[in-house]
């Protein structure tokens, strides 16, 4: 990575060896790559600003809790959300561990700042009923008996399986017919084994069979119009109609069929580690803010249904 304006270009040159090694041995999507990139590079440029030189790879060795605390109250004075403040300390204190365990210095100073505190949002999952409501309109209002049954399938694995919709549409044709057991690369480049329900399975093999397009070992399972790729953007537009159709709020998206998959899993007592490693969160406190959503719903049902309440 050359230098770039405010910081040296040792700092550009470690700021992209940075990237190299989260794309080559942590298997870094492009976006977050370019997620980090974007937040490190604020950092050096603000330090740059700061203190009125060019920055390099000693002046960094040396930061101090003066320098994070003018950063945080900097970005913070300029809008950044309390939410995006954490996830760009997050990578600055990423970047500054892996530096100093290749410069040799004492990052403590770095790694100790604290994020502002955030209020975690909740999933906003469907009922059991509404998110079969959407599947059975899905699969019900696109002309075309093919993408009617290509959308409902899409759909069937977000809600059946869990999937995120980058995972369902990154399927191949070579993972055509769906086994009983899928595996499933993440975010990050993660494995996971996905049981596929029966009706999952149903669901993609009709659309297959009505398929204009053959499937292709190499090619999308899920086809656009042409034959090419299909948009995620396509989906979100079926499932904005559904929604409208059905009365559901604007939260009724694509993701959220995934965080009901995990809800009713949970409401139907499923263990919270299992229902980890079938979403595929790194951390289980990830996964346990379904617990605060199961929680909050078992309460409006107290709160209606009690004869004291």
């Amino acid at each position: 990575m050359t230098a770039q304006p405010g910081f040296s270009a040792g700092a550009g040159d470690a700021l992209g060896r940075w990237l190299d090694h989260l794309r080559a041995l942590d298997g870094a999507a492009d976006h977050t790559l370019a997620a980090y990139r974007a937040d490190v590079a604020a950092f050096l440029g603000f330090l740059s600003q700061y203190h009125g030189e060019g920055l390099g790879l000693g002046r960094l060795a040396q930061l101090g809790p003066s320098d994070m605390r003018a950063f945080v109250a900097a970005e913070r004075g300029r809008g950044l959300g309390a939410r995006s403040m954490a996830r760009r300390l997050s990578a600055v204190k990423s970047f500054i561990r892996w530096l100093a365990d290749r410069e040799g210095f004492d990052p403590t100073a770095v790694l100790a700042t604290r994020a502002p505190k955030h209020s975690r949002k909740l999933p906003r999952p469907l009922s059991i009923e509404a998110a079969g409501a959407v599947l059975d309109r899905v699969e019900a209002q696109a002309m075309e008996p093919w993408i009617a049954a290509r959308d409902g399938a899409v759909v069937t694995l977000l809600w059946g399986c869990g999937l995120r919709i980058s995972e369902a549409l990154g399927l191949r044709g070579a993972d055509a017919p769906l086994p009983e057991v899928l595996r499933i690369r993440g975010k990050g480049g993660k494995e996971r084994l996905v049981p596929v329900l029966p009706a999952a399975r149903a669901a993609v093999t009709d659309y297959l069979r009505l398929c204009p397009w053959p499937a292709e070992p190499a090619g999308p399972l899920f086809r656009g119009a042409r034959g090419g790729a299909l948009n995620p953007r396509l989906i979100a537009r079926a499932m904005e109609q559904a929604r409208m159709a059905l009365g559901l709020p604007a939260t009724a998206t694509p993701h959220a069929l995934r965080h009901s998959f995990a809800t009713h899993l949970l409401a139907a007592g499923g263990d919270l580690r299992a229902i980890q490693e079938l979403l595929g969160h790194a951390s289980l406190s990830t996964t346990q803010a379904y617990t605060a959503v199961d929680t909050a719903r078992l309460m409006e049902v107290y709160a209606a249904a009690h004869p004291r309440a």
